[in-house]
């Protein structure tokens, strides 16, 4: 294994000193020794947890091999030092390497390089006293084989219980600029309230009250101030999975011509409609004791390990969901509204009630009023939405694999675009999936003819007759507000999402660049996923270190330390790649001009054009929208494939060096349909035999994680690659309708076999391309994980004299 670990702060001797005091490894028992073994001793006694006896402490010793020659027990009766070789060899046992299989006892060092963990500074073979104390203290902030701290080990094994209810421990306890377990997770209080929000979205002459659980610290009731983790779920109270299913769209229909218009975009931009709001509530009493609790709540790993690290987590479902007023609306103001209104109770600025009837109010008197929203997928979306707001309180946003415009999850280029996986979703469905007011009979009797109408207006002003840029996408187009961002980012996206694609981070990415705030992102591998339980890197340390700086104000160096971008590579397992930027428009491109079959630097007379036709037999078509896995090996295939006739592949010749794509790569073409309307559809691909990463990553180790002492625990987790090699992977890929050549919100007409120049970005990518591979280009119409499919006759051509492929290489 390699270990990637950015959040270790760097820590001067005195620091670590106090540090080591803080977590109890010098005490007054040992901070008195004056030789190196005894206190390296002590330290080892402290470790294992599970001993209490001196028998059973000398039978650990036993078990570790402190040389090549010497147990641990037999070392440390016979040796007057501590060696750099006997103390790597027992840290690397501690941390869960094998000798012989891991590393070799007679140079340990080799493996702490090659694996990559931090060894202290020593002037001879052998620590000195203060040696050992900044040895031990960097092996405490070192991640062992299973991906976590050694401290957060030892804490997994009780090693902080005793904090607990010990009213001389400092809380919240830092250790190298971050957070430790020392609050009781079983103690946690769990609550709930009902804020109400600015907003009538269910026309009822109320105001929409929100549901939100809460779960903090015991000390609260004692006067601790803390931060909160929010996670905005429209799923956390249900989902309605089978009449979702039954809202799903047919896919298999024909492309449709769009009648051509004069559309700018101020004829189609969102203005907020002035409306005329119930009055708020009148507050009928004040308390600061909740009315109703809950048992167990939808949770996410990451808030979990920061339950016991002393912030409080809260949960909210939103507008139109399960105990909630309202009904949904898939993403546009009236669901950012919804969201943000938890914060503004958080930060002292909204009222809250105990309950839906009594009006009685309950504040926040326990928050420190500086929250981070968490959360993957709709949950990061949301937080995204509530950045661009700019409400106070909101300190940081950590968005993971997050829309940052609707019409980029469900539309690209003109056309209706499915979510990878998800063939004929759109937003009316997701509307009707996460109105989870249905699952309550009483509720949902009172609502029903007042949702039914609502969902009917989703369903027309989404459009998929046109998949045209509209009113209702730019309603839900979140870039419009980047300017109002106060809130610092962490951005965390899959280069190989395709259902949030990459083109929402990387828009956001750049939107912000100019702004005050600090912003990161990670960049990895995997599809639409958490990496939280990676063991290759220390994703859950960098958010420890990050949240400790954003929402407790310590002064830990969090926005330096943390490099800018952060990239997982795609060829070497285990490996990850630090730098300043992704993306950038200062990167160099090259330009690669189209002729027959190839992709040349070198720009070449090509008289010849080049025809594919989209129409497939209806067996073959009919086994394609059946089995999309076949029909993408198919595309991508040279050797004979039964879709040759459908689809046109350039090639490079094999690279000579290594080349790394980072950012947008631009293709233009001129190109003719034989009818009045088409699509086209690109892949750009490594072509070369490899073993490449396995769509998913393996789960290591089932429930080997554990957010503290007896706590919740999640799967660890790391990509592997495949035992088989592949020909080929596509890198990215992007779409077009014909009709949409100057922007996706007018529509041109088209001429049938008559030649237009278009322009179409790729899906931003970051792909290390290996030296004797070759860069490929597939260009096709129906796509069948994504668009209609329609199997239509149409005929495509295009003209290569006046085409080219553009590519961002890394600088």
């Amino acid at each position: 294994m390699r270990n990637n670990q950015f959040a270790i702060k760097p820590t001067n001797y005195e620091t670590q000193l106090v540090e080591l005091h803080d977590v109890r490894f010098l005490n007054d028992t040992n901070d008195n020794l004056d030789d190196p073994l005894s206190l390296w001793i002590s330290f080892l006694k402290l470790s294992f947890l599970s001993a209490k006896s001196d028998s059973v402490f000398s039978q650990k010793l036993q078990s570790i091999m402190a040389t090549s020659e010497q147990d641990l027990q037999t070392y440390v009766k016979n040796q007057k030092v501590v060696s750099v070789t006997a103390f790597y060899n027992v840290a690397l046992q501690l941390l869960g390497f094998q000798p012989e299989l891991d590393f070799q006892l007679n140079d340990p060092l080799n493996a702490m390089n090659k694996i990559q963990l931090k060894i202290a500074d020593h002037s001879t073979d052998s620590f000195n006293l203060d040696e050992l104390k900044s040895a031990w203290y960097w092996l405490l902030a070192t991640h062992n084989k299973e991906g976590q701290t050694f401290i957060d080990q030892l804490a997994a094994n009780g090693y902080f219980v005793s904090f607990y209810d010990d009213e001389t421990v400092k809380k919240p306890l830092l250790f190298n600029g971050k957070t430790l377990p020392v609050f009781d997770p079983h103690k946690l209080i769990r609550e709930v309230v009902y804020v109400e929000s600015p907003q009538d979205t269910d026309n009822d002459g109320k105001l929409d009250l929100l549901k939100a659980e809460i779960l903090r610290p015991a000390e609260t009731e004692s006067g601790l101030k803390v931060p909160i983790l929010y996670t905005a779920s429209p799923y956390n109270q249900g989902t309605n999975d089978e009449t979702g299913e039954k809202l799903m769209h047919n896919v298999n229909v024909p492309l449709k011509v769009k009648v051509a218009d004069d559309n700018e975009y101020k004829d189609i931009e969102y203005h907020a409609e002035p409306k005329s709001l119930p009055s708020a509530r009148k507050i009928s009493g004040e308390t600061d004791q909740a009315d109703e609790t809950f048992s167990r709540e939808q949770s996410y790993t990451l808030n979990d390990y920061f339950l016991a690290r002393g912030f409080a987590v809260v949960y909210a479902a939103g507008i139109g969901t399960k105990d909630s007023d309202g009904v949904r609306t898939t993403g546009d103001p009236e669901e950012t509204t919804s969201t943000i209104s938890i914060i503004e109770w958080l930060a002292g600025n909204r009222v809250a009630f105990t309950n839906k009837i009594n009006n009685i109010q309950i504040k926040a008197w326990w928050s420190n009023k500086s929250v981070a929203m968490t959360g993957r997928s709709y949950l990061g979306t949301l937080a995204t939405a509530a950045a661009t707001t700019g409400v106070t309180g909101l300190k940081t946003v950590i968005s993971e694999a997050a829309i940052s415009s609707w019409y980029d999850y469900y539309r690209d280029g003109g056309l209706v675009i499915d979510p990878g996986g998800f063939p004929g979703e759109d937003a009316d469905v997701l509307a009707e999936e996460t109105f989870s007011r249905r699952l309550q009979a009483g509720d949902f009797n009172r609502i029903k003819d007042t949702w039914e109408q609502k969902l009917t207006d989703i369903t027309k002003g989404q459009n998929r007759d046109t998949g045209d840029y509209n009113t209702f996408w730019d309603a839900r187009n979140y870039r419009k507000n980047i300017k109002n961002i106060k809130a610092d980012l962490l951005l965390v996206h899959g280069l190989n999402d395709w259902n949030v694609k990459p083109r929402n981070v990387e828009k956001l990415w750049q939107g912000v660049q100019n702004l005050n705030v600090s912003k990161k992102i990670i960049l990895h591998q995997g599809q639409h996923i958490y990496i939280n339980a990676f063991r290759s890197i220390d994703y859950t340390d960098i958010v420890n270190l990050w949240l400790t700086h954003e929402l407790l104000g310590v002064d830990n160096d969090a926005e330096n330390i943390l490099p800018n971008v952060i990239v997982q590579d795609n060829v070497k397992t285990e490996s990850w790649h630090s730098y300043s930027n992704w993306s950038s428009t200062k990167n160099p491109t090259t330009n690669y001009y189209l002729s027959k079959n190839t992709l040349s630097s070198e720009k070449t007379p090509a008289i010849e054009k080049v025809s594919f036709s989209d129409k497939l037999p209806n067996s073959s078509f009919n086994n394609y929208c059946q089995n999309i896995d076949k029909w993408q090996n198919d595309l991508l295939s040279d050797q004979k494939s039964p879709i040759q006739n459908n689809r046109v592949i350039f090639k490079t010749e094999k690279l000579n060096n290594e080349a790394l794509l980072d950012g947008v790569a631009k293709l233009n073409l001129r190109v003719s349909s034989s009818t009045n309307f088409g699509l086209l559809s690109f892949q750009l691909v490594d072509y070369g035999t490899s073993k490449r990463f396995n769509i998913s990553p393996s789960i290591l180790k089932a429930k080997g994680l554990a957010e503290t002492y007896d706590w919740r625990e999640d799967d660890l987790r790391e990509f592997e690659l495949n035992t088989k090699s592949t020909d080929s992977k596509m890198i990215t890929k992007g779409h077009i309708n014909l009709q949409n050549r100057e922007n996706n919100f007018h529509a041109e007409s088209l001429s049938p076999n008559e030649f237009y120049d278009i322009s179409v970005e790729l899906q931003p990518t970051f792909y290390k391309l290996q030296a004797g591979h070759q860069l490929g280009l597939v260009v096709y119409a129906t796509d069948f994980g994504m668009t209609v499919r329609g199997n239509q006759d149409i005929n495509y051509t295009i003209d290569m004299n006046y085409s080219s492929l553009i590519v961002p290489i890394h600088k």
